[in-house]
């Protein structure tokens, strides 16, 4: 059973290979210090780690997985016939568009109350993901740091920021070697009380304006 995230469901995920050419650095850039470029997300997605939390989470959230494919299954046997409906009034001589309106309406609601239901039965395998992401990148900048100073390099790049580049900046393999020695495996349960970085970071935000208004105006003379 393939596993479903709340992102696979909308549009699926793709990494980029780790062969995959990458843009180049500014000449001058490249004079002055060694460059090398890595792609994290592909890095991520290829190490040992996620890749064994991926076959981890298929048996942890079975249940899960198993009854968000069953009500998938059941929404689209609801929708087709209402889109079967839709598609033929459409195509009528002089259709009605009030109708037509009024149909594509329930559809709409239909896949949004659905897709809700789905992100709701799977919102464990979600919270898994991120918790084995984080766990990825807590331990991602000291491999990117090893790798890079293992083949002379001084600047690291990221793919989106350059043009070109030949492969032999392509530094993914390096590093990921690096992460796979340094993290072979993750755990895809998340500990009581786990709470993911971003909402950690919003909650510390809230905290220090919380106890910045606390704080006493100084006025000066």
């Amino acid at each position: 059973m393939k596993l479903l995230t709340k992102t696979a469901l909308a549009a699926g995920l793709a990494f980029a290979s780790l062969a995959a050419p990458f843009a180049a650095a500014p000449a001058m850039a490249q004079a002055a210090q060694k460059v090398g470029i890595v792609n994290l997300p592909a890095v991520i997605a290829n190490s040992s780690a996620y890749q064994g939390a991926q076959t981890a989470q298929q048996t942890t959230f079975a249940a899960q997985l198993q009854q968000a494919e069953q009500r998938r299954a059941a929404l689209q046997a609801q929708i087709n016939p209402l889109m079967t409906a839709f598609q033929t009034a459409r195509q009528a001589a002089n259709p009605d568009q009030a109708a037509l309106q009024q149909q594509a309406q329930q559809i709409q609601q239909l896949q949004q109350a659905g897709q809700a239901e789905l992100n709701q039965i799977l919102a464990p395998v979600s919270r898994s993901e991120t918790y084995v992401t984080e766990q990825i990148e807590d331990r991602l900048g000291a491999a990117v740091q090893a790798a890079a100073q293992a083949a002379g390099v001084t600047l690291v790049l990221s793919p989106d920021t350059v043009l070109w580049a030949d492969n032999s900046h392509n530094l993914n393999e390096a590093v990921l070697n690096q992460l796979n020695t340094a993290l072979p495996s993750v755990q895809v349960t998340p500990p009581e009380g786990w709470v993911p970085r971003e909402m950690r970071q919003q909650q510390e935000a809230a905290a220090a304006a919380q106890g910045a208004q606390g704080q006493p105006a100084t006025s000066g003379r």
